[in-house]
């Protein structure tokens, strides 16, 4: 039996605007187990982008509870400002819509940044060049090795996705959260990024998260769920 890794217990997020309140999330019950791999989709503005932001630890809820089963059990919202950094850095690998790669570094330094602002890091030449040598072998496993010095600029879209695969994975993490990670590829390269994580899932055991509209890729995700006005929803049990 696989072990839990997270679980949220009746989350909820409201916002408070000029035009009143925004219930966004309405009491969320849910939880995923170790090399799962979850697929979330739903109609724009249903929340999922927004509870993924939350137990990811970029936003936080307005009430109810998430809980990191590592190998203690963590509430994030028990840390403090720099120890909820530290968690995520470690613990959350992140692929967004967007890549978010730095235009003013090549694809090894973009894929080693999570290294190099944690809070163990060691500025000295040794531990660089051994981080480039551990993003190098990473970006062979992903099939992007030949264009580590290239700018992503450089890059297609699809290059520059699997460089924010990389980079996700480079401090290993447990858990990659992924929203919309194909929003901005054509069919196939959007096919060939999910067959990645399929991939690294296998390999690695990684347990995957990804928000997604693309229905055919969902349905090939162990788990898929569906969000509907901010409520969570399992189409197998309902």
């Amino acid at each position: 039996m696989r072990k839990k890794i997270l679980s949220t217990n009746n989350l909820t997020k409201t916002y408070f605007t000029k035009a009143g309140k925004i219930e966004v999330l309405k009491g969320i019950n849910f939880f995923v187990n170790q090399g799962d791999t979850v697929a979330i989709t739903g109609a724009s503005g249903a929340g999922k982008s927004t509870f993924l932001h939350i137990i990811g630890t970029l936003e936080f809820p307005t009430s109810g509870e998430i809980k990191y089963h590592l190998h203690t059990d963590i509430n994030p919202a028990n840390l403090s400002r720099d120890a909820l950094s530290e968690f995520r850095n470690k613990n959350i690998g992140f692929v967004f819509q967007f890549h978010y790669l730095l235009s003013e570094f090549n694809v090894i330094e973009n894929v080693i940044l999570p290294e190099l602002i944690s809070y163990e890091f060691k500025k000295d030449k040794k531990h660089i060049k051994e981080l480039e040598e551990q993003a190098v072998s990473l970006l062979k496993k992903l099939g992007i090795h030949e264009r580590a010095l290239h700018k992503p600029s450089e890059l297609s879209g699809g290059e520059q996705q699997r460089v924010a695969v990389a980079r996700a994975l480079f401090k290993n993490p447990p858990i990659v959260l992924a929203d919309e990670p194909t929003g901005n590829l054509d069919s196939k390269t959007a096919q060939e990024l999910f067959e990645l994580f399929q991939k690294i899932n296998e390999e690695n055991g990684t347990t995957f998260i990804i928000v997604t509209h693309n229905e055919k890729l969902a349905q090939k995700c162990s788990r898929n769920l569906k969000m509907i006005d901010g409520i969570l929803i399992d189409p197998a049990n309902s």
